[in-house]
């Protein structure tokens, strides 16, 4: 049960745009891979959001 909170909480400091080095310390991870690797969701909103932003850069 405590390690589903650390994964909540991590993967919603991620979601809120926190750096990983920042959630790598708070969840006292040893590397900021594995933050990134297991952590990082990428939703559909977060891709339609990016895909927007390089559309608009190429533009």
């Amino acid at each position: 049960m405590l390690r589903d909170l650390r994964h909540t909480v991590v993967s919603l400091l991620m979601e809120l745009g926190v750096p990983p080095h920042v959630v790598k310390a708070v969840a006292r991870h040893a590397d900021v891979k594995i933050a990134l690797k297991v952590y990082a969701h990428a939703d559909l909103e977060a891709i339609r959001q990016a895909l927007d932003k390089l559309d608009g850069k190429l533009s």
